[in-house]
């Protein structure tokens, strides 16, 4: 069997990072085309290069025939020696906000023939691990750093063809507490839209609702009730048709369409009635999933209703029956449904270590998840995690050594030796809880600080065959307690032995 020369696949996630309104059309925030090295504009919408947003990885261009404009290019990150590395895009949000975050994967056999499948792969929203992409499926579920992260699944490349991430409204979703959850995606349906995907304009938060294909009987809407009473702005036309019955007797259809994991889930419900006129007849409705009772005597009006629930637990394949309640004498009757897998937010690395840096690795976040910290270092656990060690010894360093350090004010040790960081060496006394510093064999120039004879704590100081000058601080010379080594620098005064 050959391999497909191209596969799909979207993912969704909302994330709350202030509460803000949004008005603004089309949806504010970031169309990222990854691989592209110009701005584009698609279906009056532009679509940004991603090099301001990412610094790795490399641009490839697709030849093979592509769904959408943005999938003529990819970004490949190198899987070979960064098993359990992260590459991640980086984009500055509004705190408190609330993202829609999607991504897309356009395979288009980027990584060549000598790869027998297309690659799976992890994916990691700041310090939280979302969901394995398998490319080698055609499938669509439900990306602040959105990251792409090699793992052991496949022996090909990682990539990315798209990413958005759009500002939503304030109320949308608002009964989720953003704080210590994400609603992730698992289908959306526009159930008796059976044309093309609803999303922006006709959505103005541009989420995507696909047609239900199902073999479904499906009547034409009359009327089109206003969306402004719908706490989730659904788009109207979703209720230009509806899934029904011809008679009373109950609706009954598999939805989702496809076998769910155990996990506890987010589903909301959207109906309006759709005839000329009601005087002589109401449509009551009784709702089940699965034989467990989801609502009863729900009034459907021409001003439509909708009906969620916030923690509702399934597994494998999920039946709806609709029904028309005692005192209804119309068909039961639904417009469209959601449900989301309702995920457990990783937490973050405490905001001031989450400090940039020039390692392949050195993005996202640096503690989080536990399989991707950063090369060199070590955090501490518990809910307010910190960066405690880091050990960057003969990596190849060269530069200065940024004076950013000291905002590291959990660190314990810090090894820099056998690098060739030059420059003077930063004031380091905010960081009282400091063991150990090595910074010998590099290049570094100046005085000694002699603040670094304020970090009570310090009981070893390594400085030796560098370039420093003047004479050691009295701070330091005889500190109790401290190993000092300066030897092979260019003091005035003699060096401890």
């Amino acid at each position: 069997m050959s391999t497909p020369s191209f596969l799909l696949s979207l993912s969704f996630l909302f994330l709350s990072f202030l509460s803000i309104s949004l008005s603004q059309q089309p949806p504010k925030g970031y169309l990222i085309d990854c691989g592209a090295t110009s701005k584009t504009v698609n279906d009056d919408r532009e679509w940004l290069p991603d090099e301001d947003f990412i610094s790795t990885g490399s641009s490839k261009n697709l030849t093979v025939p592509r769904l959408f404009p943005t999938f003529s290019t990819v970004r490949s990150f190198p899987l070979q020696n960064n098993l359990r590395r992260k590459f991640c895009y980086t984009a500055r949000v509004f705190k408190g906000a609330r993202y829609l975050i999607r991504t897309a994967y356009y395979y288009g056999g980027v990584n060549g023939v000598n790869f027998t499948s297309p690659p799976v792969f992890d994916q990691i929203v700041d310090g939280t691990f979302w969901r394995v992409v398998n490319t080698t499926e055609d499938y669509r579920k439900g990306s602040t750093s959105v990251c792409i992260a090699s793992n052991t699944y496949t022996e090909s490349d990682p990539f990315i063809s798209s990413l958005e991430m759009l500002l939503l409204g304030d109320s949308l979703y608002n009964t989720t507490n953003f704080d210590s959850y994400a609603l992730s995606l698992v289908v959306r349906h526009s159930f008796g839209h059976n044309r093309s995907l609803i999303s922006y304009p006709d959505d103005l938060f541009d989420r995507y609702w696909e047609p239900y294909a199902e073999n479904v009987s499906v009547i034409a809407s009359n009327n089109t009730p206003s969306v402004s009473g719908f706490w989730n702005i659904p788009p109207s036309k979703i209720f230009e048709s509806a899934l029904s019955t011809d008679q009373l007797e109950p609706l009954e259809f598999r939805w989702p369409p496809l076998s769910l994991p155990n996990s506890t889930y987010y589903i909301a419900l959207y109906f309006a009635d759709n005839r000329d006129s009601m005087l002589s007849s109401s449509r009551v409705l009784r709702i089940h999933i699965n034989e467990v009772r989801y609502i009863s005597n729900l009034e459907v009006t021409s001003a439509g209703a909708a009906v969620f629930a916030t923690r509702w637990p399934l597994e494998g394949q999920t039946k709806i029956t609709l029904s028309s309640a005692a005192n209804s004498n119309a068909s039961p009757l639904i417009n469209a449904g959601e449900i989301f897998d309702i995920l457990r937010l990783g937490g973050r690395t405490h905001t001031r270590d989450a400090v940039c840096g020039t390692l392949l690795d050195w993005n996202g976040d640096p503690c989080l998840p536990l399989n991707y910290t950063w090369t060199g270092i070590t955090c501490s656990e518990g809910e307010r995690i910190r960066v405690v060690t880091l050990n960057l010894t003969s990596m190849g360093l060269s530069g200065s050594l940024s004076s950013s350090i000291a905002n590291l004010t959990a660190l314990t040790g810090i090894w820099l030796g056998n690098n060739s960081l030059s420059g003077t060496i930063p004031n380091l006394s905010s960081l009282r809880l400091l063991e150990v510093l090595h910074l010998e064999d590099n290049q570094f120039n100046g005085d000694i600080p002699s603040s670094l004879g304020e970090v009570r704590s310090l009981r070893e100081l390594f400085l030796q065959n560098n370039n420093l000058t003047g004479r050691i601080p009295d701070s330091l010379v005889g500190k109790p307690g401290l190993d000092l080594r300066t030897s092979g620098n260019q003091f005035l005064s003699p060096s401890p032995s």
